[in-house]
């Protein structure tokens, strides 16, 4: 037992995706632990020019992905089961969805749930609107609704999709590079595989950091705010290194047991503070504002979905919406592999649904409840959150629960809930560089599980030190841009081959009858 597990772990270091990808990281972090001034100067740069260049881009492809989706949904090709055909699900409905939701953004809903409407609330998207009126209100609701709908989820949706499917069903390894099976590369093959594979793996880690990193300093901010803890870099460096303890501990315990449980734990935390604060605060404004919202969301989701300002040059949709579609590409190698590892069993159909609408909703529902509140609060109560907010985006959420009864209570659940995102985040991002580096193997060795667990946290502490937000948001767009050819190839790969299967399938029928006719015949 020994020798085969020494063998495994040299298998895992041989890999070339597991040496070079590592080498990438390690060499990114310690250029910023040595010249963090060196790297906020050049992660400035990189972000103001790839956001101006590439927004077409990314605005064009996601809404690309959105159309792609809903039609496999509703094609023929929806009956296809994720394995064989008389399989079942390995989960059950509430904890895939669970584990959908804290594995994807959870801490992102978080961080911005009340952040990014009393934002767009007192910076309004359009010039011609006057902030902080009821115009902007209705507009704040409405982006914030967009920006985190069924766009983001598509990305996440196509990548986990295509992994489920050549794995479970065509009997593929678990990588980036099976999903591209559908087409047929002539010279190279293994080099671009390898190639892809190392992409995915530098991809997923700057998504990942990007969302850790938003979560430490929305703790560090929450903390401050209310307990009047230090906001620095050491106190930023100590959540880093619980959080690191914390996520390597969970990651270690397998699946079924750790990542599960935080799930699930999640989940019924979110609900019991939805249920809360919809009861507790303006509830019928709550509620108009989600259905307007949701109405809004439909009449101009076609509008949103291809918003520029090249007449203009205004910079907003840069700074909002093309960077998220950024952030998701670049975290999607990870969720889509994670999504793809518990979805065995499910159709086409079940799964783009499951995907796509469901964490969209309870998303809105989260906006709706405390942005709304934020929103009603500065309307009708001249509380000026969207002021405070202004100032200080990571205290957003616990300038409002200030407004409440049980202050402390909530807002430690609220820190508690944060933790347990970011603790359910990275032990998933672990689990799947694992088995990014190890050749997809489904149960990776926990000493990679470590190594990248150390490497995660390495440059989150240094994207958050050197540049903080800024640093974040331009890691992910760079390392976004090449990985959005990617997803577009791996779409084509996927159609391709559901086109080949249900041809085969097809003719198979037709044989059959056909050799039925010629026995009757006879």
């Amino acid at each position: 037992m020994i020798d085969l597990e020494k063998r495994k772990n040299k298998a895992s270091y041989n890999n070339p995706v597991f040496k070079l990808s590592a080498i990438v990281i390690a060499l990114f972090t310690i250029w910023g632990a040595l010249s963090p001034n060196n790297l906020a100067k050049n992660a400035s740069a990189i972000f103001n020019f790839t956001s101006y260049s590439f927004g077409w881009f990314y605005l064009g492809s996601v809404a690309c992905f959105v159309a792609f989706c809903l039609f496999l949904a509703f094609s023929k090709y929806g009956k296809t089961r994720l394995g064989k055909d008389d399989e079942k699900p390995e989960f059950s409905l509430f904890t895939w969805i669970s584990m959908l939701f804290s594995a994807g953004f959870g801490v992102g809903i978080v961080f911005w749930g009340v952040a990014e409407p009393l934002t767009h609330f007192a910076n309004p998207p359009y010039a011609d609107v006057e902030p902080q009126s009821v115009e902007s209100a209705r507009l704040a609701m409405r982006y914030s609704f967009f920006n985190w709908g069924i766009h983001q989820w598509s990305v996440f949706t196509i990548v986990g999709l295509a992994l489920a499917y050549f794995q479970f069903r065509k009997k593929s390894k678990s990588l980036i590079s099976e999903t591209l099976e559908g087409i047929h590369i002539k010279r190279g093959k293994e080099s671009i595989k390898k190639s892809v594979n190392i992409l995915a793996v530098i991809s997923t880690v700057i998504g990942v950091s990007t969302s850790l990193g938003m979560g430490i300093l929305q703790i560090n901010g929450g903390l401050n705010y209310v307990f009047s803890v230090p906001n620095n870099a050491w106190m930023q460096i100590s959540i880093v290194l619980v959080l690191l303890a914390l996520y390597l501990a969970s990651a270690t315990t397998g699946l079924h047991k750790g990542i599960k449980i935080l799930s699930n734990t999640n989940m019924i935390l979110v609900m019991i503070l939805m249920a809360f604060f919809l009861f507790r605060g303006p509830t019928v404004f709550i509620l108009d504002s989600f259905v307007l919202g949701i109405g809004d969301y439909l009449q101009n989701f076609t509008e949103m979905s291809f918003y520029l300002t090249p007449y203009s040059g205004d910079s907003w949709v840069n700074d909002w919406t093309v960077f998220y579609w950024a952030w998701v590409i670049a975290w999607s190698p990870f969720v889509g592999s994670f999504v793809a590892r518990i979805s065995k069993g499910r159709t086409i159909r079940e799964f783009v649904m499951g995907v796509l609408i469901v964490p969209p909703v309870i998303a809105f529902m989260w906006m709706a409840i405390f942005g709304g509140t934020g929103l009603y609060m500065d309307l009708f109560q001249n509380t000026a959150i969207a002021d405070a907010v202004s100032r200080d985006v990571t205290t957003a959420i616990f300038i409002l629960l200030k407004e409440f009864p049980l202050y402390f209570f909530f807002s430690i659940i609220i820190m508690a809930l944060i933790m347990i995102f970011l603790v359910t985040s990275a032990d998933s991002a672990v689990f799947v560089l694992g088995m990014m580096t190890s050749d997809g193997s489904l149960n990776p060795t926990n000493t990679v599980k470590i190594i990248w667990g150390v490497l995660i946290a390495g440059i989150t502490i240094v994207l958050i030190i050197s540049s903080g937000l800024t640093g974040l948001q331009a890691a992910s767009l760079v390392s976004a841009l090449p990985f959005t050819v990617i997803l577009i190839l791996i779409s084509i790969s996927l159609y391709r081959s559901l086109v080949k299967e249900t041809k085969s399938i097809q003719t198979r029928i037709d044989d059959s009858e056909l050799q039925e006719l010629e026995r009757k015949a006879q």
